[in-house]
């Protein structure tokens, strides 16, 4: 786990359209133990893979992510936990921390790869609380948000 004591574990509330850069977007949406929001716009396919993750939905083949697990379980090694630790301009940066015989290993990764797999180790997934400040939005900016099992 991070000694990072500044931050915060969220869950993952879902994964959801949102009208965003002059259209519907993708987002996973974050929610920490105050009800704040924090929306991450990703793509499709991570969306896909999230969405599949929360639902404990298997498909015909493996996902990236699924084969990553997969690949991790093999080789005695667990998602220990992540990190999104960073936001500059509009892209988050994020690490994820793999254990394997108590030794620990960080990995720089993409918010989005981090939750998928996050959700399919059971892992935490933390914040920094300067992003969260940063990346909170007012539940009125989602309003006309849809669960993108509705797009499947």
């Amino acid at each position: 786990m991070y000694a990072d004591t500044n931050a915060t574990e969220v869950s993952v509330k879902g994964v959801y359209m949102i009208d965003a850069y002059g259209g519907p977007a993708p987002a996973v949406l974050l929610e920490d133990e105050n009800g704040l929001l924090m929306p991450i716009y990703i793509g499709q396919p991570e969306a896909i893979s999230i969405s599949a993750a929360m639902k404990n939905e298997t498909m015909p083949r493996p996902l990236a992510h699924d084969l990553m697990i997969s690949i991790l379980a093999r080789l005695d090694t667990r998602v220990e936990s992540v990190l999104i630790d960073d936001k500059i301009d509009k892209i988050y940066y994020a690490r994820i921390t793999l254990e394997k015989d108590g030794a620990i290993m960080d990995f720089d990764a993409r918010p989005s790869d981090c939750i998928a797999l996050a959700l399919r180790d059971d892992a935490p997934i933390m914040v920094t609380s300067s992003v969260l400040a940063r990346a909170v939005v007012d539940k009125e900016k989602l309003r006309g948000a849809r669960a993108i099992d509705g797009f499947m």
